[in-house]
């Protein structure tokens, strides 16, 4: 919201959570595009600038108390959360 203030426009979302995905279309209008890592990069808008938020449960300290709590990866270890941004190399 704050690259919409200064004039940007989005050309794209993605969300994997289909309860997030509700929520964003409730609030903006438009259901966003699934999972980022199993959309192909040619389906994706040219855009100036690539904003993004990751998962921060595998690297907070409550994430990984918990995540150690459950015997699950933390960090770079959790392939799923922890890897995220990593997929955002191949939109570029």
């Amino acid at each position: 919201m704050a690259f919409e203030k200064a004039g940007c426009k989005c050309v794209f979302s993605s969300e994997w959570d289909r309860f997030a995905q509700q929520t964003y279309e409730a609030n903006f209008g438009e259901k966003p595009h699934g999972d980022i890592r199993k959309i192909p990069s040619s389906e994706i808008p040219d855009h100036d600038i690539l904003v993004a938020g990751f998962p921060c449960q595998p690297f907070s300290i409550s994430g990984i108390t918990k995540k150690n709590a459950l015997g699950k990866p933390h960090g770079f270890d959790d392939q799923t959360q922890g890897t995220l941004f990593l997929a955002l190399n191949t939109i570029v």
